[in-house]
């Protein structure tokens, strides 16, 4: 069967998925319509296909331990001069994400892994272009804004294209979403 990349993540759900995944192409940052907005929880892993079966049993155990949760950004950041990435600020939710990606990752588990870098829940707008966009995408997304209630995640698969493709998605196991994640859906870009 041979071997695939995978990756888990949180979709950041529409409009502002389209949204940022639009204002990451027009800085410049050509892997932008092959990579889903998102919130990584298992970075780019390869992995054997035929290990795929235990790979979606665990994290459906994991989902179904899990809670719904509010998720909110807000602003910028970046990891420069470390790595270049600009990305948009997890402010609300990041303990979530935290503990998530920690049980997919979890050393009992098909997908165990240590990460290169330690993990920080952050939505990428610019990955690996010229340092004057980077600067660009920073200031421009300074004011952004958005918030939903996370209700799962989902696993997705990188094509030989390059491109990733949701193979499922993961409910949490409740239905229930707190009060205050009840917000209003809402995304806005503002310069400075």
């Amino acid at each position: 069967m041979g071997t695939v990349t995978i990756g888990v993540s949180i979709a950041v759900p529409e409009p502002h998925g389209s949204q940022l995944q639009q204002l990451r192409a027009g800085f410049g940052d050509a892997a932008a319509h092959g990579i889903p907005t998102h919130v990584t929880l298992l970075p780019p892993t390869e992995v054997d296909a035929a290990d795929l079966p235990a790979i979606e049993a665990h994290l459906s155990e994991v989902a179904a331990s899990a809670r719904p949760f509010p998720m909110r950004l807000s602003g910028t950041g970046t990891f420069r001069p470390l790595s270049p990435v600009v990305y948009v600020q997890v402010v609300e939710g990041a303990e979530a994400c935290t503990w998530l990606q920690k049980q997919v990752r979890d050393a009992s588990g098909p997908v165990a892994r240590e990460l290169q870098f330690p993990y920080h829940p952050h939505v990428t707008v610019a990955h690996g272009i010229e340092d004057a966009a980077m600067d660009r995408a920073y200031e421009e997304l300074a004011g952004y804004e958005a918030e939903w209630p996370c209700t799962g995640f989902a696993l997705y698969e990188q094509g030989a294209d390059g491109v990733w493709r949701k193979l499922r998605e993961f409910p949490f196991g409740s239905s229930v979403v707190p009060p205050q994640a009840g917000c209003a859906d809402r995304g806005s870009v503002s310069a400075r």
